[in-house]
């Protein structure tokens, strides 16, 4: 080769390269961009319990907060949620990112308490509101719900002392310690987090973690091929011992990769309260991700020229990566092709194993993971007739090589 064609050669794999890198990014940092405007179709759930002067000011405090960078509160009939039990199951259900609700009587609860000074010592502002969330899901985000929710119960608490505590100052005894106690801080909240994980690696789950599966199956797949390769298998074994090894190999070490993988999880959990049935639940999901990636790897690797292996990994990647680093309603439309990459998929499993079902969309994810293992499947065995095709090609223009060497041989031996 030229120098000239050197340099060609090295200019096009260099400009190839950062045109890859730069449609992935493109792609990676597309799903989050402007995504501080699209709070608004997050949304939250809002019941009155109380009908009074309380209840009234959350919606008031909400109005004042409404915009494009805050989630949407739906005001609910309590006929739509008759207790507080059918608040949580909707937050549960993944309806609503979190929920909010005045409790019964807590409008009367305040007027009683400044009005005596025997009630007043007894008055708990936290009992006037409650908020509901979960810190499993998504974790980025659920914690811009939680703050969100704050807001929601501290502009309310500043609105029902604008709204009413001008008329009520001149009405009650504030030289009462009790009561100016009560008056300074009229409402508060409790909080209630379905599925409480305070992990630091959380943030890991939908991110860092997405990117293993695919990893460990390339750097894997690669070594599988080298050796095969070095120990001539694909001439030794006929087809059907080739495909039978291979798919065993590769069911052997994604159940070993899976293993490994749930078992850091577990290792750096913390005080994460989970089971043993979790524990299995989880090594499964895992495992059926990583073997469809190994399938897909494995078949790419056998119709892609070796050169251009790196290029669709990295793409595979941030694929993967962008479905699940973020929910769906914080990106341009068009993202939602993420329903279909494994690692939504795995993701999306895993929440509703770690939520004891409180995010269930396997009705979703399941039939899809299903779908691409047979796909995966059907993809392996057609790769596996690619490589021996190519194996039996080779083989061949070999044998003619060696005995046109041969012939030529005994040609010149006798002249």
């Amino acid at each position: 080769m030229s120098l000239k064609a050197f340099f060609s050669a090295i200019f096009g794999a260099a400009v190839t390269l950062q045109l890859l890198i730069l449609a992935n990014m493109s792609y990676l940092y597309g799903s989050a961009y402007h995504d501080g405007s699209r709070y608004s179709t997050m949304k939250l759930l809002y019941v009155d319990y109380d009908q009074g002067p309380i209840g009234e000011s959350v919606m008031t405090a909400y109005n004042s907060l409404k915009g494009p960078s805050f989630p949407t509160l739906i005001h609910q009939s309590q006929e739509n949620y008759p207790t507080q039990l059918h608040v949580q199951q909707a937050v549960c259900a993944g309806e609503y990112w979190g929920a909010i609700y005045s409790t019964q009587n807590a409008s009367s609860r305040l007027s009683a308490a400044l009005s005596s000074s025997e009630v007043a010592q007894n008055y708990d502002s936290s009992q006037a509101l409650r908020y509901i969330w979960s810190s499993t899901r998504y974790p980025a985000y659920a914690q811009g719900v939680f703050s969100n929710l704050v807001q929601i119960t501290e502009a309310t608490a500043a609105v029902y002392k604008n709204t009413n505590g001008t008329d009520i100052l001149p009405l009650i005894n504030t030289s009462d310690p009790f009561i100016a106690r009560t008056i300074l801080d009229p409402i508060s909240s409790i909080s209630t987090d379905l599925n409480p994980m305070s992990q630091g690696v959380r943030f890991y789950y939908n991110t860092v973690s997405m990117v293993m599966p695919i990893i460990i199956q390339f750097f894997f797949v690669m070594a599988l091929n080298g050796i095969t390769m070095q120990n001539d298998l694909f001439t030794k074994l006929s087809p059907k011992q080739n495909l039978l090894l291979r798919f065993s190999i590769s069911i052997i070490y994604t159940f070993i990769a899976s293993l490994v993988m749930t078992g850091y999880l577990w290792a750096f959990r913390e005080d994460w309260q989970v089971t043993g049935n979790q524990f299995a639940l989880t090594w499964m999901a895992i495992w059926l991700a990583m073997h469809i990636h190994f399938l897909l790897i494995d078949f790419t690797t056998a119709i892609i020229p070796m050169p251009f292996i790196p290029y669709f990994i990295l793409t595979w990647i941030i694929l993967n990566v962008t479905s699940t680093i973020g929910p769906f309603e914080q990106s341009p439309g068009f993202y939602r092709l993420g329903y279909v990459f494994p690692a939504h998929g795995l993701y999306e499993v895993l929440l509703d194993i770690w939520t004891h079902g409180c995010n269930p969309h396997l009705y979703r994810a399941l039939p899809i993971l299903f779908a691409e293992w047979f796909v995966g499947i059907v993809s392996f065995v057609l790769g596996m007739g690619k490589r021996m095709e190519v194996k039996l090609g080779s083989v061949i223009q070999k044998h003619r090589t060696s005995h046109q060497t041969t012939g030529s041989s005994v040609v010149e031996q006798k002249v």
